[in-house]
């Protein structure tokens, strides 16, 4: 189960196959696992020991993904940051994980404040000042390093989250939660040997790091993007032949809106998987009509559990998240805002709970990184709390109809925004809906739904209408208020920006 033992199977496997393409260039294996042991001897050489944090303030490149494996051959723990969050967090995170070693390019030089560190790591460039540069890392001429004791506990990353809710928190992922999770990708994504991929979610982020190793495993191909253009990946994904494709549904969206992809050839494209947020109905039926795909997969999941569920019947139930993933127990148990529920008081079939999930999965963290607090509120015996809330049908498939902190109570009554969203987006005349709660001195909250329309003849009567017809929605779940939108604003996990939508940040249509 440990990383490097995988690579190197495949380096001896396919030496001389295409590994990663950047651009207009492309690396073997063998290239990639020679640069990666130069750097792993530099960076021995300069006292980076096992289980030490290496930090990545990079791009999608092939550097990248050089120190990500020379960080799993000496035993170290690879930290990539999302260079969108703050400054502040950032100096945060540096702190929090006690970089041992810094690495950054000149898009991000801006983010590095050496005199706010709390210690002296080794800093490392692209480009530009700094101790040394990447290039002394991998010209080194020495291929040889101490392999440290391999344990599969031993932690391979630490990912952050964006910190939306707060600090952000660490996620440490060990190379036992690495391979399982990318075993089951690639299971669960019907994967095969040599396919191929768009790099195109980054590194810091769980996806882009299963896309990554489930091509390292498979002896693919992994075509990395340094910013996600829509004309550039369709054009990557029709000139080079892509087979699958692992995305956020903002991604397909900007492939069919921003770019000429319905021009082009994309025939190679087999697999379509999404995760990170529902997908619209709109956006499922423009991919099934350009890209035909074998398999549709809906993704649901975390940074701390790789794999909730999964939904292989997108095209048919396109609001469901399918049953639980190879590895995973799941349980939806009842609501309290206050604490967390007891694991053991789940709810009936097809009421809508709470979505808990094992922590003895192989795919599941233990805990976050200096956080025993926040740990203790995620976790409970034995069970993670994800903050989601669902219910399961006749069949046992799972539909997230929300959070727990977005659930609106009007007039004493739990009302969930994304069963609502998704039974309005139904309506022929509406491209997309979103739902919040809005203060009522009367019901406490009221439902206010916002309206992107497919055309501008459809009204609130209309949708009133429809809303009243329906024998799910009582009075009380009914939308007291339509404001229509040219758009609906997403947060930067590709997630309905509602705090956006309250603060009045969208665009109204006449």
């Amino acid at each position: 189960m440990h990383l490097t033992d995988l690579f190197e199977s495949t380096v001896n496997r396919s030496s001389n196959q295409y590994a990663i393409f950047q651009g207009d260039k492309c690396y073997t294996f063998s290239e990639i696992n020679e640069k990666a042991n130069r750097a792993a001897s530099s960076m021995q050489r300069l006292g980076v020991g096992k289980q030490d944090r290496i930090m990545v303030l990079l791009k999608n490149r092939v550097e990248n993904i050089v120190l990500f494996w020379a960080a799993q051959k000496i035993g170290a723990i690879y930290v990539p940051i999302n260079l969108r969050m703050s400054l502040e967090y950032i100096q945060y995170c540096i702190n929090d994980v006690e970089a041992k070693m810094i690495i950054f390019e000149e898009a991000s030089r801006y983010l590095l404040k050496p005199d706010h560190l709390k210690h002296k790591p080794i800093i490392v460039s692209l480009q530009g000042i700094a101790d040394l540069s990447y290039e002394e890392l991998v010209k080194n001429n020495s291929l040889s390093f101490n392999i440290p004791r391999k344990n599969a506990d031993d932690l391979s990353t630490i990912l952050y989250t964006s910190g939306t809710t707060g600090k952000p928190k660490g996620v440490p992922r060990s190379h036992k939660n690495e391979y399982a999770s990318t075993m089951a990708h690639i299971v669960q994504n019907r994967y095969v040997v040599q396919d191929s991929t768009l790099g195109a979610v980054p590194l810091y982020h769980t996806m882009g790091l299963r896309s990554l190793l489930s091509m390292a495993i498979l002896d693919g191909e992994c075509h990395t993007m340094l910013d996600f253009d829509p004309v550039e990946a369709s054009e990557i994904i029709s000139k080079q032949r892509i087979s699958c494709l692992y995305l956020l549904p903002t991604m397909y969206h900007d492939l069919i809106y921003r770019s000429k992809i319905e021009n082009l050839d994309v025939s190679s494209v087999r697999v379509l998987t999404f995760a990170g947020a529902p997908m619209s109905k709109e956006i499922i039926e423009k991919c099934n009509e350009i890209f035909k795909p074998q398999e549709f997969i809906n993704h649901y999941g975390s940074t701390e559990i790789y794999t909730f569920t999964t939904s292989n019947n997108v095209k048919n139930k396109p609001w469901s998240a399918g049953k639980p993933g190879i590895h995973q127990n799941i349980r939806l148990v009842a609501i309290n805002k206050q604490g967390k529920s007891n694991p053991s008081d789940v709810v009936n079939d097809g009421e809508v709970g709470e979505i808990i999930v094992n922590i003895n999965s192989a795919e599941a963290f233990k805990g976050y990184w200096n956080r025993p607090d926040v740990t203790n509120h995620a976790i409970n015996g034995g069970w993670y709390y994800t903050g989601d809330l669902g219910k399961l049908d006749e069949k046992g498939d799972l539909t997230v109809v929300g959070r727990v902190d977005e659930m609106i109570l009007s007039n004493s009554e739990n009302i969930h925004p994304q069963e609502i969203e998704t039974f309005l987006s139904n309506h022929p005349l509406v491209k997309e809906a979103a739902v919040i709660g809005e203060k009522d001195e009367r019901f406490g909250q009221i439902v206010v739904a916002f309206i992107v329309p497919e055309k501008n003849n459809v009204t609130v009567q209309d949708l009133d209408q429809y809303c009243k017809e329906s024998s799910s929605l009582s009075n009380d779940t009914r939308p007291r208020k339509y404001i229509f939108i040219s758009e609906i604003p997403l947060n930067r996990a590709g997630k309905v920006d509602r705090l956006g939508l309250v603060q009045g940040r969208y665009a109204e249509v006449e």
